[in-house]
């Protein structure tokens, strides 16, 4: 591997908000994929601008390798309403730094697959970009930049505006590709499936991590550990999550190259996600037996049917995550859910107990003149959440406003933190139905674990309309889909049989696009082609619970002999054998880890 780009000292800062970086010095590779995270306002974008060099830092230097080829999608993007498709994608419409136009791809064949892999199949070459929405016009600027080659390649939230065919087509795109990746994006599973070193920007300074999301997740949690005074500072968040982390499919857990007893031993005394059964009968309690009856409900969006002849039941607890391509109606569903419109035909039952609380994708207008607190209080001063009572400032501060940011006017919070702010007053107003439409997007992977954490406890129904699998994993119990077909179809495969069938409607398998070499994400999708058929693979996962109960047996053992030694101290001849045979036994247990870990990451989900 070859430097590409240095940051040496660097640091950068912007009047009254403060120091971002501060003294800051990074090397990045020609072949390193790296992910970005940390809270909304700690200088991601920053940085990325500092690798592009479209900004100057304040001290220290930025230097890159002689004719650098840089390609960046930035947050913000300004296209010529006049261009066309063509002009973009093609022509010099949206220029990378030191590239040009690709007429070698005139031959349109691989723009119309990167176009169609983005959820663009609709779109000819000669649409204007002027009557396109910001997400379209975002997906067209992304498609300009895959079509050309670049040794560095940086993307600032790709996943944006992309439902979960197109991340994963991206995922599997970006495996194949050849140069540098630093990418930042709130999107977890993305993180695991992409990126093999993780920065994490906090406090002014950048630490690095080996691996994605989940191997960032155990590592801070194991600084947070070493860290702490007490007990409980490990009651915390970061060990829930890597609770989940541990309990999904063996791929999740075999990514990060920790070993199994360090993280088991971490998370021994954490308590499943969510009491299922506690939570149903508080969720019947509180909305009797009937939430959503729909019998043969017809709707349309404008000319578009939604649902033909429809009939749904949605009960009290129930957490249903619903899938579907951009356009796909799920907005428009979620929006009859809430009681904003009215299905075009048929029978919508709603419980008479209901109080539904609708997360658009547009920010709501928010009380500007008012600060943080003021806002969250105007609602409600204390919130029942399940069976504690907590007041708005711990409700603020379970969503990331500190002490410092709870007086912040309205006016000027950040994008990032004005959702959080229109998701704090929704659940302050005791909602015991929760319609999400992409929560996700402007929040930061903090954010979104502490809200997963505060959903597990949440005795309500909740229905999402999300892209992002991480989210619809860890907080759904069952997943639709809408198709285009008219019907609303249960999945239950998930996210993994909802890729299939949609692969399969598209005419392309799952791996069509996927690079030679592959990887392995976070539930095991983007297999990048391990040639594995189905009765290997169920060979393979006996053999991996084979080695889990070898792993088990040879922990009993060590466990003992650790006794034996104990209780035989004295007798220096049999504390030799007793310590010879732990050596070996040690040894053999470390063996067959090893094998239990290159095995989970053959293994598809």
């Amino acid at each position: 591997m070859a430097n590409i780009v240095n940051l040496d000292r660097v640091s950068k800062g912007y009047g009254a908000a403060g120091a971002l970086l501060t003294e800051v010095s990074l090397g990045l590779d020609d072949a390193d994929r790296i992910g970005v995270v940390g809270l909304n306002g700690a200088g991601k974008s920053t940085l990325l601008r500092l690798l592009t060099r479209r900004e100057e830092p304040d001290d220290g230097r930025v230097t890159h390798r002689r004719d650098l080829r840089v390609a960046w999608l930035p947050q913000n993007l300004t296209l010529s309403p006049e261009a066309t498709v063509r002009d973009v994608v093609l022509g010099t419409e949206w220029l990378a730094e030191g590239m040009g136009a690709e007429h070698e791809w005139a031959g349109d064949a691989g723009v119309r697959a990167i176009l169609d892999g983005l959820g663009m199949p609709h779109l000819g070459l000669d649409a204007p970009v002027g009557p396109m929405s910001g997400g379209e016009r975002r997906r067209v600027a992304l498609a300009a930049l895959l079509v050309r080659d670049a040794d560095l390649l940086i993307l600032d939230e790709p996943t944006n505006h992309l439902d979960v065919g197109g991340v994963d087509w991206l995922a599997r795109h970006l495996l194949g590709r050849k140069g540098a990746l630093v990418v930042v994006t709130h999107d977890r599973w993305f993180l695991d499936a992409v990126c093999t070193t993780t920065w994490e920007v906090a406090d002014q300074t950048v630490r690095a991590y080996e691996g994605g999301y989940a191997a960032w997740i155990l590592a801070r949690a194991e600084r947070e550990r070493v860290a702490a005074a007490t007990e409980a500072r490990r009651q915390n968040l970061l060990r829930k999550e890597i609770a989940w982390l541990r309990r999904g499919p063996p791929a999740r857990t075999s990514k990060p190259k920790f070993r199994i007893d360090a993280a088991n031993a971490l998370i021994a005394d954490v308590p499943p996600p969510r009491d299922t059964m506690s939570l149903q009968r508080l969720a019947t309690a509180r909305l009797g037996k009937q939430v959503y009856d729909l019998e043969q409900v017809r709707l349309h969006a404008g000319p578009k049917t939604i649902l033909t002849d429809a009939t749904w039941q949605v009960g009290p607890g129930d957490r249903i995550a619903i899938l579907g391509a951009n356009g796909a109606g799920k907005t428009t569903l979620l929006r009859m859910l809430a009681g904003i419109t009215r299905p075009d035909g048929g029978r919508l039952v709603i419980g008479s107990t209901v109080r539904p609380a609708f997360l658009s994708q547009e920010l709501a207008e928010l009380p500007g003149e008012l600060r943080v607190l003021e806002a969250v209080e105007e609602v409600a001063r204390r919130v029942r959440l399940g069976d504690r009572e907590i007041s708005a400032a711990q409700l603020a501060e379970v969503f990331g406003f500190d002490d410092r940011r709870l007086w912040t006017p309205v006016g000027d919070l950040s994008g990032g933190e004005r959702r959080r702010l229109q998701m704090l007053r929704l659940l302050a107003g005791e909602p015991n139905v929760l319609l999400f439409d992409e929560p996700t997007n402007d929040l930061d992977t903090d954010t979104l674990a502490a809200l997963e954490d505060l959903l597990d406890s949440w005795p309500g129904t909740i229905v999402v309309a999300s892209h992002d699998r991480y989210l619809i994993e860890r907080v759904a119990d069952s997943t639709y889909a809408l198709f285009g077909d008219g019907r609303l179809t249960h999945l239950p495969g998930g996210v993994d049989e909802y890729l299939a069938r949609t692969a399969g409607r598209s005419g392309l398998g799952p791996g069509t696009t996927a690079p030679a070499s592959g990887g392995s994400g976070a539930d095991g999708t983007v297999t990048g082609g391990t040639g594995m058929s189905a009765a290997e693979a169920r060979q393979a996962r006996k053999e991996l619970a084979r080695l889990e109960r070898q792993v088990g047996k040879l922990e009993q053992q060590e466990a003992a002999l650790l006794d034996q030694l104990a209780a035989n101290a004295t007798d220096y001849t049999r504390v030799a054998e007793l310590d010879a045979q732990l050596g070996q036994v040690r040894a053999e247990r470390e063996q067959v880890e090893q094998a239990w870990l290159d095995l989970a990451e053959e293994i598809p989900a």
